[in-house]
């Protein structure tokens, strides 16, 4: 079964940007689904409303402040390379991605960088943002109530749900709420009333 990765790719040049989306569109292992820009300035806007899993961005338009910034959103962070860069400022990145490697490389890469970290694949997978959600579900929270307490709109709300649901392969709930007590995304007592109304019904 294929892993679903959001991707953000950020590259001023619409030759390179166009064929990296091309290689990640097509590979197997991954379900892929990517988010371009060719503007920097957007960035912000774009993380924000894609919550995506990985960024790779041409690290010309990066610097240390921001390469931190964007590690503290819970990013992985690929450096999409094609001209010499600064070495202290490549090793921000979780991975280099060259112009020069196949697709082959590419997809080893992807899932190095997904495989990195510790604990459960299937929960590094997920954004910071659909661990939000996902509490929110659990606590019992309406997909309006979710997206005023996260100020998004409910459309949001239930793409990330459908995310969230591609990822893990939970489609309720109840499953929801035993992953989240499992991986300490809450604690019971936060979820019993829920628990119990649920059980009423």
């Amino acid at each position: 079964m294929s892993t679903f990765l959001k991707i953000v790719l950020v590259e001023p040049s619409l030759i390179l940007r166009s064929g990296m989306s091309y290689v990640l569109r097509r590979l197997t292992t991954f379900d892929v689904q990517v988010v371009e820009t060719g503007e920097p300035e957007q960035l912000e806007e774009l993380i924000a409303e894609a919550a995506p899993d990985v960024l790779i961005i041409n690290p010309s338009l990066t610097d240390e402040e921001m390469l931190r910034e964007l590690q503290q959103k819970s990013l992985r962070l690929i450096a999409f390379q094609s001209v010499l860069a600064d070495a202290r400022l490549m090793q921000r990145f979780d991975a280099v991605v060259s112009i020069y490697d196949t697709a082959e490389q590419i997809k080893e890469k992807l899932r190095s960088v997904c495989n990195s970290r510790d604990g459960e694949a299937s929960q590094e997978l997920l954004s910071a943002r659909e661990k939000e959600i996902i509490v929110g579900v659990v606590k019992g929270l309406t997909n309006k109530q979710i997206a005023e307490r996260l100020f998004i709109s409910a459309h949001t709300v239930i793409t990330h749900r459908r995310n969230i649901a591609a990822k893990l392969q939970i489609h309720s709930p109840a499953g929801l709420t035993i992953y989240a007590i499992v991986n300490k995304l809450v604690e019971l007592n936060d979820v019993k009333n829920t628990i119990y109304s649920n059980e009423e019904q």
